[in-house]
């Protein structure tokens, strides 16, 4: 795919997501209207590129933060997780074998004569 083409796809794709910045969006903008008019410079798209890795560069770091923060969050809940169910095979083996003496404590009482 010639240079050309892959500015433009570039462009179409930046175009597609909500721009709130207003620099990015006023950089879209002149760079959409230079496309449309076939009068794209060399300055145009190096200030273009420029304005693009800022505004997703801060994109992709924030993302990246929250990927962390969301992993860490993650593995505390697998921790809790794995606790509680070692803290649920104590209390299902302690009712298993309180009930297995009470079992055997009806059991004799039982057989002794009253």
């Amino acid at each position: 795919m010639p240079v050309e083409e892959r500015f433009a796809a570039l462009v179409g794709r930046v175009g597609a997501f909500h721009i709130t910045d207003r620099a990015m969006k006023q950089a879209q903008a002149s760079i959409v209207s230079a496309l449309q008019s076939g009068k794209v410079g060399e300055r145009e798209r190096i200030a273009y590129l420029d304005a693009v890795r800022r505004y997703f560069g801060g994109f992709e770091r924030e993302a990246r933060s929250h990927l962390r923060d969301v992993d860490r969050r993650l593995e505390n809940v697998n921790q809790m997780h794995f606790n509680l169910s070692a803290e649920r095979g104590v209390a299902v083996k302690r009712i298993e074998e309180t009930g297995a003496v009470l079992s055997q404590l009806d059991a004799i009482e039982e057989r002794l004569p009253l």
